[in-house]
């Protein structure tokens, strides 16, 4: 036998017994229960498992979510990964429904960011989009008059009505937030509506005012037969019965009472800029399938990276199931740990 034959041999055994101590560990530890605010696995499929949902129907709506773009007059990275994104939607699935912009399209929420980002969208035949503000579409009172990042002087002259009124220009807007009805899915965006300027206690929390919650549950009440809503929101949710503050949505307890009457409702957040290989893309909360999307702009890497990723969810919504899959667009790839289907119930 020879030297490098062996050491093959070895290292086949190696990686053989580590898969039998996970399936075991599995067994021992998870088989048996499902932890609060985890998803049961005996209804969600992961990718890399055998079981496959049977009967998933008819495709009724197919969408593309890219958060986090960060387009910046000072970090031409940020659009090169745009393209990249775009290059690969527009051919992965020319048919989309929908193109959802996550939150954060900008840097700073200044005017020549929004002209950089719709000179590189309009370069593109793109389905129907729609956006949402994130924290950051809100930081141009950080900029002083000559172009500076200046605290000291914070809102330099500006106000957080005078972002809200520039995303609603661009996006076509009336309000931050709006909905469609996709054959029979409801796509609903809600929006950040105040930040530092108007509200010093948000920090770079979510908050939605009591028109735009109200607005939701008119809205949730046209769902009278169990139709799946996607709602897309930027900050992540808090603790299963908290209220978020920093970085969370913020009024998180009403957001969930709203929704809790309803089955098959799908909330999608971005913000934290997680690479699909870190944990917790995918969680429940009550009736609350919650997915947590990565990043194209700028991304948080699990290892040691050269800042070249770009990653978003493809969304595909069927009869008797729901089908989220992570993507990597700079190499056109589906990302194996992000894959996930739901039964419609």
């Amino acid at each position: 036998m020879s030297r490098r034959y062996f050491l093959k041999m070895l290292a086949s055994v190696f990686i053989a017994s580590l898969g039998g101590i996970w399936s075991f560990l599995r067994w021992l530890f998870g088989r048996d229960s499902v932890a609060e605010g985890q998803p049961d696995t005996d209804k969600v499929t992961a990718a890399g498992e055998e079981k496959e949902p049977e009967g998933e129907g008819k495709l009724l709506a197919s969408v593309f979510l890219l958060s986090d773009l960060h387009i910046s007059l000072y970090d031409t990275t940020t659009t090169d990964k745009l393209k990249a994104a775009l290059d690969d939607v527009t051919e992965l699935d020319p048919e989309a429904n929908a193109l959802v912009l996550g939150g954060d399209l900008t840097d700073y929420g200044r005017e020549g960011e929004y002209q950089q980002l719709w000179s590189i969208l309009e370069q593109y035949s793109l389905p129907t989009m729609h956006a949402n503000m994130g924290n950051h579409d809100y930081y141009d009172i950080w900029i002083n008059e000559k172009g500076g990042f200046a605290t000291d002087t914070m809102p330099n002259g500006k106000t957080d009505a005078q972002s809200r009124e520039r995303f609603q220009r661009y996006m076509n807007y009336d309000k931050p937030y709006t909905d469609e009805w996709i054959n029979g899915v409801h796509l609903i965006m809600l929006s950040q509506e105040a930040y530092l300027e108007e509200r010093e206690d948000v920090g770079e929390g979510a908050w939605y005012s009591d028109e735009q919650l109200n607005w939701l549950r008119a809205k949730m009440a046209e769902h009278t037969n169990g139709e799946p809503a996607l709602i897309m929101i930027h900050q992540p949710l808090p603790a299963l019965g908290s209220d978020g503050g920093t970085h969370r949505l913020i009024r998180a307890n009403e957001f969930r009472d709203i929704l809790k009457p309803y089955r098959n409702v799908f909330v999608f957040s971005g913000h934290t800029h997680r690479d699909f290989y870190t944990d917790n893309h995918y969680t429940t909360q009550d009736n609350i399938h919650w997915f947590s999307n990565s990043a194209v702009g700028r991304l948080r890497p699990s290892a040691p990276s050269d800042n070249s990723h770009a990653q978003g969810m493809y969304i595909q919504v069927y009869e008797k199931e729901i089908h989220v899959r992570g993507r990597e667009f700079t190499t056109r790839q589906w990302i194996d740990v992000a894959e996930w289907r739901v039964p419609i119930e």
